[in-house]
Formats: C-alpha cells, structure tokens, sequence
C-alpha cells in the first residue's frame, strides 16, 4: 500500500471525534475542508497533533544523529503511523525500529525499506514469512536481536534464507539480552555454525539497566572484543546500536568512542517518543532538557480535548476522557487549557488537577480561585507517553497553529 491511499479511506463510525457529517467523505476531502477544531463538528474526547511541534521535533532528531555521526532508525512501536514513518525517513533516517513481527508487517505494507527488530524472532510463522519478504525482494533490509543459543536454533530451523542478527546485549535484573561477554560469545558461535545466520553486530537498550552508561561502555568494548576475534568476518558492516528517548546523549558519547573496526560501522541510534514527546514523562527525562540544553529542544504535540460532563459537587468536575482516551500508565493527563462552550479564547486551566481516570471519565479537582469550570466547556490536555496514546486512536487530527484541522494520520496498531 502506498502512503497516499490513506487519503482515499471512506471516514465513518470507526474513528472517534471525527465530524458525524463528514460520514462518506475522504480523509484527503475532510483534510481539504481545513476545518476548525472547535466548531467545524468534531465531537469530544479528541485527540489532536500539533502540526508545528511534530515538524520541530522531526528536525530537531535529524539534526541531532547528524551532528553526532549517528544513523537513526527510530522505534516505530510509538506511533504505528506510516505518514510519520514516512516523514521519518524523508529527515534522514535509515529505517524504522520493530518490536513484534506484526510491527514488520505493517512497516513492509507501506514500503519501509529497512527493518530493525529490536527482539528475538522466535516465532517460527513468522519467520517463514520474513524468508520470504526477503526472498522477493533484494533490496529490504532486515536485522533482529538474538539473545540465546535455544533462539538460534529455532530461527536457524524455520528460516531458507539468510537473516542479520545481532547479538543483544542485557543486564543482571533488566529485560532481555546475554548476561555478559562470556554468554555474548556463546550465542555469537551458536550463530556462525547456523545455515541461515549472519553475525553483523550487537545492541541492547540501556535504559532498563542500572547504569545506562556504564551499560554503553559494555556495548562498545563487546563489539570491539567480536571483531578482534574475527566475528564480523561475513558482515559488510558492523552494526552496533542502542538508544531510547531517555539517553540518546550517552548513546552519542558512547559511540563517538568506538575506535576503528575492520569493516565500516553502522552506529544506530533508535529513539521513538521524541515524533511527538510530551508533557510529563519525556518533558522531565529529555537529555535537551537538561544535560545538552543548548543543543536542542523538543515540543508536545499532543493535546486531548474533553468536556464538561457534569460539576457535581463544589471542586470537582467530571470530564468525558478517560483510560479508553488517555494514557494512564506513567502519569495522569494534565490539564492545560480551558475553552469555554460559548466560545472564545482559551484560558490557563488554573487549579485544575486530574485525580483519577476511570473508563470514560477524567476525575478533576477544581480548587478555590482557578478557572471556572462550567458544563460544556472544553479542557485542552496534556498527556504523558506517547506509546500508550497512539495506541487508542485510529484516526487522528493534525492541526495547526490557528486550530485549523489541516491533516488526520491513519494508525495500525
């Protein structure tokens, strides 16, 4: 599928928020209306983007992995949205980060060319599948973790072709990934007496580990360690890559320190959350935020629009958001703005607070002397993890500065 048919699917019942009297039309005519967020029909809860903050933090990324010598294949997982991938790779990026083989598939549906799966591929479907997307066509690249010698063996049995794999480097107490160099090297020969394995290099993620640092050090010295015993013998380069939204900067660091290796090196960085950021979690962790300010910034472009549903009781409202709307698994929304239902201006949503979240509706304490909340009003959110918002909208409004609806991305989860 090419990414322009997604202006050709019919709008309907399937997408929440979306104008009840655009049922029929194209996404493509619906975009071309140019309407108005607040009174051009949408209906409440809404999850809207930024088109001037995702814009910002596509650059921002790109510049950033330039800067430093850095590939980028960020993680696909966070928005499942091939517009975005698309405008990903349009900003450089080498490929797109996997995390499941159903992420490969969607990626491969809309043309992705390269493929980094940041995990074992163990299920044997799957990998018959894999062997045969490839086998089609020469040009796909594809590279997957190994972390066991029992992996090895299942993907070596059900696949016909050759795959790049990389051995995964884990940390005592963390995810997956080999427990040190001494298992490294044990999945790195169980891979070269493999039929249908090549050995091009090792990853990890550093964040779940203890010392993220400490961990990237270990990266680095690994592939060094692998390629002074001849194990990058049958690879045309060696990959080595590491990186989440939380250390993109030690990945930099770390990597930047890697001395030369006997073939050129693909030095892949994967963040994801930086496409839309947002404004609790990846606001307070951002290494621009703190420990390389002046090299960078990034933007939220998320906002979930809810109303009023009901003031029963002095200080406290009920919104018609909740955990089928909003992502709860790090931080509860924030409540940022507040348009009220006659229209006009948005205000600062002063002493408003989100307590609690049930299926479909935001508990908001209202405290003495913030804004005054009325049945109908809107509240613009703030929202925190980017991963767990995409996932609960198919179709979503990208607007722009004015609040103008100038764009919707299609997501596959």
């Amino acid at each position: 599928m090419r990414i322009d048919e997604l202006r050709e699917e019919r709008v309907d019942h399937r997408f929440k928020g979306l104008p009840p009297d655009a049922d029929g039309r194209t996404v493509g005519e619906l975009a071309a209306e140019r309407r108005s967020l607040f009174d051009g029909g949408f209906t409440t809860p809404l999850l809207t983007l930024s088109g001037p903050a995702l814009e910002h933090n596509l650059a921002q990324l790109a510049a950033y992995t330039d800067k430093h010598g850095l590939a980028f294949a960020p993680h696909g997982k966070t928005s499942m949205a091939p517009q975005l991938f698309a405008r990903q790779i349009a900003y450089g990026a080498w490929g797109i980060t996997a995390a499941t083989p159903h992420q490969v598939r969607v990626y491969r549906a809309f043309g992705v060319p390269r493929v980094f799966l940041a995990n074992e591929l163990v299920d044997a479907a799957a990998l018959r599948w894999l062997a045969r997307e490839l086998a089609e066509d020469p040009g796909f690249r594809f590279v997957c973790y190994v972390d066991s010698v029992q992996g090895v063996e299942l993907m070596d049995a059900a696949l016909t072709g050759v795959v790049d794999v990389v051995v995964e480097l884990g940390a005592a107490g963390g995810r997956t990934g080999v427990r040190g160099p001494v298992e490294a090297a044990r999945v790195a020969d169980a891979v070269t007496a493999a039929r249908h394995l090549r050995l091009v290099g090792v990853a990890g993620y550093e964040a779940p580990t203890p010392d993220p640092r400490a961990w990237l050090d270990e990266l680095v010295a690994l592939a060094g360690d692998f390629d002074a015993a001849g194990r990058f013998v049958a690879a045309e380069e060696i990959v080595v890559s590491a990186g989440g939204s939380e250390w993109f900067d030690g990945v930099a660091e770390a990597f930047g320190s890697l001395g030369p290796l006997s073939r050129p090196v693909l030095k892949l960085l994967r963040s994801g959350a930086y496409v839309t950021h947002d404004d609790v979690h990846y606001r307070d962790v951002t290494p621009f935020r703190g420990r390389i300010a002046a090299e960078g910034s990034l933007e939220p472009a998320f906002r979930l629009w809810a109303q009023v549903l009901s003031r029963p009781e002095p200080g406290l409202a009920l919104l018609n958001a909740g955990k089928r709307d909003a992502p709860y698994d790090l931080d509860l929304p924030v409540p940022q703005v507040v348009r009220p239902a006659a229209g006009g201006s948005t205000v600062p949503a002063a002493g408003l607070t989100v307590t609690r979240l049930a299926d479909q509706h935001a508990f908001v304490s209202v405290a003495p002397g913030g804004v005054d909340l009325a049945v109908g009003d809107w509240v613009g959110l703030g929202v925190s993890h980017p991963c767990t918002a995409f996932d609960k909208w198919q179709l979503i409004p990208v607007v722009g500065e004015t609040g103008v609806v100038t764009d919707f991305v299609r997501t596959f989860f």
